[in-house]
């Protein structure tokens, strides 16, 4: 017998109490939606999960649960995995290149700085070169301390399976990661460098801390403007921000902001939210720069989603 409606509208379990099923799963909603956003990179479909996820919690007889969390978090990956292959055929079929959808973060997200790594942008970037499978599988294990027999529950793979694909998944991601570790206030400094060159047109102190392989991504989804392809390399990079940067002169304010768990900038023409910007910095040097410019990534910038573990 599962969960039934209790004349309050709670979910009623089997032990008749109205709410447990309800203050189970919003001690664990922050949880489940970032396990969610890990795998998938984008809020829409992170938000979906947890609401699939609530859907088939109501139907679970909690009395015959031993650890909510290990089952909270199996249902979400498998929905997750689910959701994954329609995320792909839609990525397939995208303009121009993907990128993760921004969120508006709290600023005690970048207290724990493992999690503030894990859910920044360079980080979902890297973690989109893993195969879906490998990729549920390091975000349980290295971001959750999930263990590994969870894991496999979840995944639907025996304990030394997973074991072999944690192994894989993580050489994958330490030889793309960042290299080494980027204080709050060395991405400060390269994003106030990037403010100061859109509200005065100063541009060399931004060209300064430009690593020579860096790169910029913009993602418009085929309805803003946006360069089509990645633009790679000191020179290409130069040239595309001084034009786009100057051309846009005082159309533009930039606006500093907490995105991902890191400093960030949002550019704004007039009221509207012309792009999120955010860096990956490798030894002191900006090596990436991505601009999300798609209005529909934009739409849930208005206000801050709890991410945590």
């Amino acid at each position: 017998m599962g969960g039934q409606v209790g004349s309050d509208g709670g979910v009623m379990d089997r032990n008749g109490d109205p709410d447990l099923a309800t203050r189970v799963f919003v001690d664990h909603r922050r949880l489940l939606f970032t396990v969610a956003y890990e795998m998938l990179g984008s809020a829409a479909d992170a938000e979906d999960v947890v609401q699939e996820t609530w859907l088939r919690w109501t139907d679970v007889e909690l009395d015959t649960v031993r650890d909510h969390r290990a089952y909270l978090v199996r249902i979400a990956t498998r929905q997750a995995l689910n959701r994954m292959r329609t995320l792909s055929r839609r990525k397939e079929s995208y303009v121009g290149s993907w990128l993760p959808e921004p969120l508006l973060t709290a600023p005690d997200v970048a207290d724990d700085a493992e999690l503030a790594d894990s859910v920044s942008m360079a980080m979902l970037l890297v973690l989109e070169t893993l195969a879906p499978v490998e990729r549920a599988v390091f975000v349980l294990r290295e971001v959750f301390d999930v263990p590994y027999e969870e894991i496999a529950d979840a995944v639907e793979k025996t304990p030394a399976a997973v074991r072999q694909i944690a192994h894989r998944a993580r050489a994958h991601v330490a030889a793309r990661r960042p290299r080494g570790t980027t204080s709050a206030a060395q991405s400060r400094a390269a994003l106030d460098a990037f403010q100061r060159a859109v509200e005065t047109g100063e541009l060399q102190g931004l060209f300064d801390i430009l690593a020579p392989d860096v790169v910029v991504l913009a993602d418009g989804g085929g309805i803003r403007k946006a360069v089509p392809r990645p633009v790679v390399g000191l020179d290409k990079v130069v040239r595309l921000l001084a034009g786009g940067l100057v051309k846009a002169g005082s159309a533009l304010s930039a606006e500093a902001a907490q995105v991902n768990g890191a400093p960030a900038l949002l550019l704004w023409q007039e009221d509207d939210l012309h792009s999120v910007v955010t860096l990956r910095i490798d030894e002191d040097l900006v090596t990436g720069i991505y601009f999300v410019r798609n209005p529909e990534k934009l739409l849930r910038m208005q206000q801050q989603h709890a991410v945590g573990r």
